[in-house]
């Protein structure tokens, strides 16, 4: 799906908004305006029996798909292949997981029912994509998030068996650095992400990333998992070639 309209004034100037306050609050989840929002690095997120929030935060933790670090510890678990990933064949599934999966720290949830039917439309559009973790046939990590241009806008992950989401996020930064992908927004700093090598930016260097990089291309392949892939040893990127 080619979107068009970017610009379209559908929310207030995100460079605009406070620090750590919504930008603005009400609308709908359309796939028109959660395009328009994500390209524009603005995303919703609010709790059960709340109006829609959309929120720009500043500062931004961000990672470069060619740069994520994997620490050895993590290396020694995705070569021992004790976990099957497979990506955009459990969507819903995920989403339902990130939901319902206790969090350290957060009591319920901001996946509510109308933000997984939402983002069910933008997987059915190729617009938002899932990574899986199994473990004999059964989901047990995963995470997913929306694809525009060259920037992956991570949502949200779960794991039910130790590292589960961690291999899946693996997999995810050295496909994306493969289909040429430029950044990963992480959205909030947490120190699992910070290990992996993401880092903060204010907001404006952000904006500037997404509009740079929202319209660029990637891969032909890009969301397809390359046969026998093992993400250690894959080339991680081919823009070069």
């Amino acid at each position: 799906m080619q979107c068009v309209g970017y610009d379209e004034w559908l929310f207030p100037d995100p460079r605009l908004a406070e620090k750590d306050a919504p930008l603005a609050f009400g609308g709908d989840l359309s796939v028109e305006r959660l395009v328009v929002g994500y390209a524009n690095g603005i995303f919703p997120w609010y709790g059960p029996n709340e109006p829609i929030l959309w929120w720009c935060p500043d500062p931004r933790c961000v990672l470069r798909p060619s740069e994520v670090h994997i620490p050895k510890s993590l290396r020694r678990v995705v070569n021992s292949g004790c976990y099957t990933i497979t990506i955009d064949t459990a969507f819903r599934e995920v989403m339902e997981s990130c939901a319902r999966v206790p969090r350290e720290g957060q009591d319920g949830t901001w996946i509510v029912p109308e933000i997984i039917d939402a983002y069910e439309q933008l997987n059915n559009l190729g617009l938002a994509h899932s990574v899986e973790a199994w473990d004999d046939g059964e989901l047990v990590g995963g995470l997913y998030g929306v694809a525009i241009g060259q920037v992956f806008f991570g949502e949200s992950m779960f794991f039910t068996l130790p590292d589960a989401s961690k291999v899946a996020f693996v997999y995810l930064a050295r496909l994306l650095a493969r289909w040429d992908y430029q950044l990963i927004d992480c959205q909030q700093t947490t120190q699992h992400l910070l290990r992996f090598g993401a880092h903060e930016i204010s907001r404006d260097s952000f904006l500037d990333m997404v509009e740079e990089y929202r319209e660029g291309p990637v891969f032909d392949d890009a969301w397809t998992l390359p046969e026998a892939y093992n993400p250690l040893r894959d080339q991680p990127s081919r823009s070069a070639q």
